[in-house]
């Protein structure tokens, strides 16, 4: 008897393809924006944003990649396309033989400024502004709560 699966009710179900359809949908709006207007992926952007939010403008490539949830291969690729355009670089730790820092330029300090304007309007427009101020509470919430549980 312990072995039945759990399915999910309607009402769950209703959950939890509404939250696939919307990330999806919204996600690619924001890649499609980005990619338009700046000429960056939406990982690129984010990694822009979590540079220029650090002390410095530089972390380590593993807390980037714990940061944004992806992969080490995934960030070196990343990386490596934002380098080419000039907007990042990498360091050697000068106490770590080990680390790398992932450092933003002052190009990607202008290019994340240019881009950033766009990018908070498509966040309003896809999400933010369709959403009563209740709902973003329990959105917040809810989405915060699975975050930390999976990152247990």
């Amino acid at each position: 008897m312990g072995d039945e699966p759990r399915w999910l009710s309607e009402q769950e179900m209703k959950a939890w393809t509404g939250f696939l359809a919307a990330t999806a949908l919204v996600e690619r709006r924001v890649d499609h924006q980005l990619r338009e207007d700046a000429g960056l992926s939406h990982t690129q952007y984010e990694i822009l944003v979590r540079l220029s939010a650090s002390p410095e403008g530089s972390l380590r490539m593993t807390e980037l990649a714990e940061a944004l949830l992806n992969s080490k291969s995934g960030l070196t690729y990343q990386m490596t396309q934002l380098e080419k355009a000039g907007l990042t670089e990498r360091r050697s730790c000068p106490t770590d033989v080990r680390g790398v820092f992932a450092v933003l330029t002052e190009a990607g300090r202008r290019k994340l400024e240019q881009a950033a304007p766009g990018h908070v309007a498509v966040v309003r427009e896809a999400l933010i502004d369709v959403l009563t101020p209740e709902q973003l509470t329990v959105l917040a919430d809810g989405l915060g709560e699975v975050s930390r549980r999976l990152r247990e």
